[in-house]
């Protein structure tokens, strides 16, 4: 039966300025990258082996499965980045400082943005400097200005659906190298969680979790590698 492994990715240099990501393609921080390379280390220590990798086309996440599959000593296996695997688009709050959106809109209204399933934050300006418009990685589609959970999930399924999923029932095991939003979704679809209890729902970073699927691809078994930092899994 096949493995799916998921894995976030490190810290970012926008996750040590605290400031809200998305899209932006930032880069690792030193710690990223250990978190990286310790993945790695964890996948190879599991005796976990992959016939193909995901990411998504954002640099912390490819790099973040590059280095991991490195560290198992598996860097030659094919990796297939989409922008369908992107984080969430965080729409007007991309670039700004967490706590500072917070002394400016309080606390419960960033967390409504941050954590509803389905209420996205305000759009990005068509003016905005984070604005994706040109970026040659999302030419010929129709790049969102903001996105809940729910939209993010509404992108992730299909390439799922489409590309992942055949893969994983010939058995092959794969490997996922993404984000927390859209770890979330796949998540979500597998375990079949629902609305409420998925915004809850925390997937470490660097902390594979390898999941057992059976030939639905429903999960017969999940454990995060390194059990000392493991979140509790839904269901």
């Amino acid at each position: 039966m096949p493995v799916l492994t998921l894995l976030r990715h490190g810290q970012s240099q926008w996750n040590l300025e605290n400031r809200f990501t998305g899209w932006v393609d930032v880069d690792l921080s030193a710690l990223g990258e250990s978190e990286a390379k310790r993945g790695g280390e964890l996948i190879k220590d599991a005796g976990l082996e992959f016939d193909r990798a995901y990411a998504s086309v954002l640099t912390r996440a490819i790099r973040t499965g590059n280095i991991a599959l490195q560290a198992a000593g598996q860097l030659w296996i094919p990796l297939v980045k989409d922008w369908r695997l992107n984080e969430r688009h965080y729409g007007a709050l991309t670039g700004l400082n967490k706590a500072e959106t917070a002394q400016k809109h309080g606390d419960e209204q960033v967390k409504v943005w941050r954590r509803s399933y389905d209420v996205p934050p305000p759009p990005l300006a068509a003016d905005s400097p984070w604005s994706f418009d040109g970026d040659r990685r999302y030419s010929g589609i129709d790049i969102p200005d903001t996105e809940s959970l729910k939209t993010t999930l509404d992108r992730v399924l299909p390439y799922w659906e489409e590309e992942i999923a055949p893969n994983l029932r010939r058995g092959e095991n794969v490997l996922i190298a993404a984000h927390g939003n859209s770890l979330r979704a796949i998540v979500k679809h597998l375990f079949g969680v629902g609305e409420a209890e998925i915004v809850g729902v925390e997937i470490p970073t660097g902390n594979p979790l390898a999941i057992e699927l059976d030939a639905n691809l429903r999960p017969t078994a999940a454990r995060y590698l390194d059990a000392d930092r493991a979140q509790k899994l839904p269901g």
